[in-house]
C-alpha cells in the first residue's frame, strides 16, 4: 500500500513526515535537512530550482527568488498585508485583472496557488525519491486562522503539485496529534504556535482519545518573519546614521540584510550577543566601500520584539475568555513553530501559565508528524484518536444597513452545517442577492468577502413574505459551500466558495498539466544531487585511506584509483548524471578494494 504523507508547509520552511508502525519520522531532503526552506528561484539559466539551493543564490538573483508565499496566498493584491510584504521581498508583485495577486518570476506571471504548487511539487518528488514509492494520500496542514480563501487556495496548490489531498488541517491541532502518547492525562491544553509567518493559539480539550479543539485564535501576520525584520530596520538605522546613506531601496541589499538578520536571531537563542558582519554593504561613489559590523544582544532583540510577543499573549487572553478558563487551568502548554525557540518566548509562557511549556518533540517537526499521523487516521491504520476541530471565523451573510447576520457562530466545531430563514425587503421582489462574508466585525463591510450569488424566480409578493433558507456547510477541510431555497417553490442556487486567484477548474486542469513537464525535470534534478552527494561521499573517502594505504595497491589498481579520484572531482562540477552514476559505481568497487585493505591490517 503506497505510503501516505504529512506536509507541514510553512512561511519560512516546510516538512514532510511518514509513518513507519506507530512512530511518524521526518523525510530529509537530498542534502539531509530535515527542515526544508519554502523557496523557489528561476535562474539566469531560466532553469527551477528549490529549498536550500534556491536560498543559497537569492542575494545575487533576488528577483528571480520567491519565498514568504504563505503571507501572499488567498489574499487581493490592494490588502494592506501584501503592501507590507512588497517592501521586503525583491521580486515583484503585480495586480491582477479582478484585484488577484501575481508574482513575476523569469518573464512569466504566476498566481500564489502556482508558486505553491510548484513548491509542493518539489515536497512530493523529494518524498517519492525518498520511500522509493508513489504516494498515497496527503494531509496538509494550514494556520488555524487560515481563513476559507486561504484554505481553498492551499488545497487548489495541491492539486496542482498531483498530490491527492485527504484533508487540510490547522497547524496547532495537528502538532497535538504529534504529542499525541505523551499526553497521558485529560484535560485542556494550549498549543502556542509561533511560526515564520503566522501566529496561532488552540486550546484543546482532552478526553481520553477524543481531541476536541474548543477555541482557537491567531494572527496570520506575525511571524519569526517580523523578528526578522526588526533587526533589518536596527542595521539599516545604523548603516544611515554612521553614512547618511538609506539602503532599503536597494533590493539585493534588503535580501542580503534579512539572511544576515535572521541568522543573528537564530544565533541570540542560544548566546547572549553575537558580532553582525556584513562586509562591502556599500560603495561610495569616492570609490571607498562601507563594511557594517556591530554587535547586537539578546536583550537589544527582546526590546526590538516585545510588542509581538506581548501580542501573542493578547490573544491568548481572549481564547482563554471566549471559554471562560484561566491560565491555571490548562494542564499542559505545547510549543510549536521555530521562533518559538526564542528563551523569552519560553520565560514569558512559563509565567503566564505558571508551569513551563513542552517542547520535547521538534518545534519544526511536530506538525508534519502531526499531519502524517491525520493522513492514516483517515486511512484507518490508526484508529485510537478521534479529531475535532473548529471553525476560526464567523460565516454569514449580508443584511439590510450594511449588517453581519452570524449563521455559524467561530469556534462551532466542524464538520458542520447551519440554517437560517430570510426574507425580501421589498414589494414584489423576484431576486434575492446573497453575500457570504467571513470575520467577527458587525459591519458586512468590515469582514472578508467570500463572494456572491443570486437567487432569482421568486414569486412576486409582498416584502417579508417570502421564507428563504440559508444554509453554511463547512466540511472537515474548514472549506465552506453554501446555498439558499425558496420555500415555496423549491427553486435553489448554491455556491462552493472560489479560490481567491480566481482560477476556474479548467485553469487549474492546464496549469496541472503544465505543472507535470517540470515533474520529470524535477525527479532528475534530485536524482542529481543524490548521486553528486553518494560519489562526493565516496570520493572522500577512497582518496583519504588510497593517499595512506598506497603501497599496499596493486600498480595497477593504485594507477586506476589515482586516475578516478581526478575524473570523479572533474565530474562534481558538472551535471551529466549518466558520467556521475558510472563512477559511483566504479568508486564503490575500489571502496571495496580498500575495505580488504583495512580488514588486513586491522586483523593484525
Amino acid at each position: 500500500m503506497p505510503k501516505n504523507i504529512g506536509i507541514d508547509l510553512g512561511t519560512t520552511n516546510s516538512c514532510i513526515s511518514y509513518l513507519e508502525g506507530r512512530e511518524a519520522l521526518i523525510v530529509p531532503n537530498p542534502e539531509g535537512a530535515r527542515v526544508i526552506p519554502t523557496v523557489i528561484a528561476q535562474t539566469h539559466e531560466k532553469k527551477r530550482i528549490f529549498g536550500n539551493a534556491a536560498k543559497r543564490q537569492a542575494i545575487t538573483n533576488s528577483r528571480n527568488t520567491i519565498w514568504g508565499i504563505k503571507r501572499l496566498i488567498g489574499r487581493k493584491f490592494n490588502s494592506p498585508e501584501v503592501r507590507e510584504i512588497s517592501k521586503r521581498v525583491g521580486y515583484d508583485l503585480v495586480e491582477a485583472a479582478n484585484g488577484d495577486i501575481k508574482i513575476k518570476m523569469g518573464d512569466s506571471l504566476y498566481s500564489t496557488e502556482e508558486i505553491s504548487g510548484m513548491f509542493l511539487g518539489y515536497l512530493k518528488g523529494i518524498a517519492e525519491n525518498y520511500l522509493g514509492e508513489a504516494l498515497g494520500d496527503t494531509v496538509i496542514t494550514v494556520p488555524a486562522f487560515f481563513n476559507d480563501a486561504q484554505r481553498q487556495a492551499t488545497k487548489v496548490a495541491g492539486e496542482i503539485a498531483g498530490l491527492n489531498i485527504t484533508r487540510i488541517i490547522n497547524e496547532p491541532t495537528a502538532a497535538l496529534i504529534a504529542y499525541g502518547q505523551k499526553i497521558k492525562k485529560n484535560g485542556l491544553y494550549a498549543v502556542y504556535d509561533l511560526g515564520g509567518g503566522t501566529f496561532d493559539i488552540s486550546i484543546v480539550e482532552v478526553n481520553g482519545d477524543i481531541y476536541k479543539v474548543v477555541s482557537t485564535l491567531g494572527d496570520t501576520f506575525l511571524g519569526g518573519s517580523d523578528f526578522d525584520a526588526q533587526i533589518c530596520d536596527w542595521i539599516f538605522h545604523e548603516v544611515e546614521r554612521e553614512t547618511t546613506v538609506d539602503l532599503r531601496d536597494s533590493r539585493d541589499v534588503v535580501q542580503r540584510v534579512i539572511q544576515i538578520a535572521e541568522k543573528a536571531k537564530i544565533e541570540l537563542s542560544f548566546d547572549q550577543e553575537t558580532l553582525i558582519s556584513i562586509p562591502y554593504l556599500h560603495h561610495f561613489n569616492d570609490g571607498t566601500n562601507y563594511h557594517f559590523q556591530k554587535k547586537l544582544t539578546r536583550s537589544h532583540l527582546e526590546s526590538f520584539t516585545m510588542d509581538y510577543i506581548e501580542r501573542t499573549q493578547e490573544l491568548i487572553r481572549t481564547s482563554l475568555n471566549d471559554i471562560q478558563v484561566k491560565p491555571e487551568q490548562i494542564e499542559r502548554v505545547v510549543l510549536v513553530g521555530g521562533q518559538s525557540r526564542m528563551p523569552l518566548i519560553f520565560a514569558k509562557m512559563s509565567a503566564f501559565f505558571g508551569k513551563p511549556p513542552d517542547i520535547q518533540i521538534n518545534p519544526e517537526e511536530a506538525v508534519a508528524q502531526g499531519a502524517a499521523l491525520q493522513s492514516e487516521i483517515i486511512r484507518g491504520k490508526v484508529r485510537d484518536l478521534l479529531l475535532l476541530d473548529v471553525t476560526p471565523l464567523s460565516l454569514g451573510v449580508e443584511t439590510k444597513g450594511d449588517s453581519f447576520t452570524r449563521i455559524i457562530e467561530r469556534n462551532s466545531t466542524i464538520p458542520t452545517k447551519k440554517s437560517m430563514i430570510f426574507t425580501t425587503i421589498t414589494d414584489n421582489q423576484t431576486t434575492v442577492k446573497i453575500h457570504v462574508l467571513q470575520g467577527e466585525r458587525s459591519t458586512a463591510s468590515g469582514n472578508k468577502s467570500l463572494g456572491f450569488f443570486n437567487l432569482v424566480g421568486i414569486p412576486q409578493s409582498l416584502r417579508g413574505i417570502p421564507q428563504i433558507d440559508v444554509t453554511f456547510e463547512i466540511d472537515a477541510n474548514g472549506i465552506v459551500r453554501v446555498s439558499a431555497q425558496d420555500k415555496a417553490t423549491g427553486l435553489t442556487q448554491s455556491m462552493k466558495i472560489q479560490p481567491a486567484s480566481g482560477l476556474s477548474p479548467e485553469e487549474i486542469e492546464k496549469i496541472v498539466e503544465d505543472a507535470k513537464k517540470y515533474e520529470e525535470q524535477d525527479r532528475n534534478e534530485l536524482r542529481l544531487v543524490r548521486d553528486k552527494l553518494q560519489l562526493k561521499e565516496e570520493w572522500e573517502t577512497v582518496k583519504f585511506y588510497y593517499q595512506r594505504y598506497i603501497e599496499k595497491l596493486s600498480p595497477h589498481d593504485g594507477a586506476e584509483i589515482d586516475a578516478l579520484i581526478s575524473r570523479c572531482e572533474e565530474a562534481l562540477k558538472g551535471d551529466d548524471m549518466a558520467l556521475l552514476e558510472t563512477l559511483l559505481k566504479k568508486m564503490k568497487n575500489y571502496r571495496n578494494v580498500i575495505n580488504s585493505i583495512l580488514t588486513s591490517e586491522f586483523s593484525k
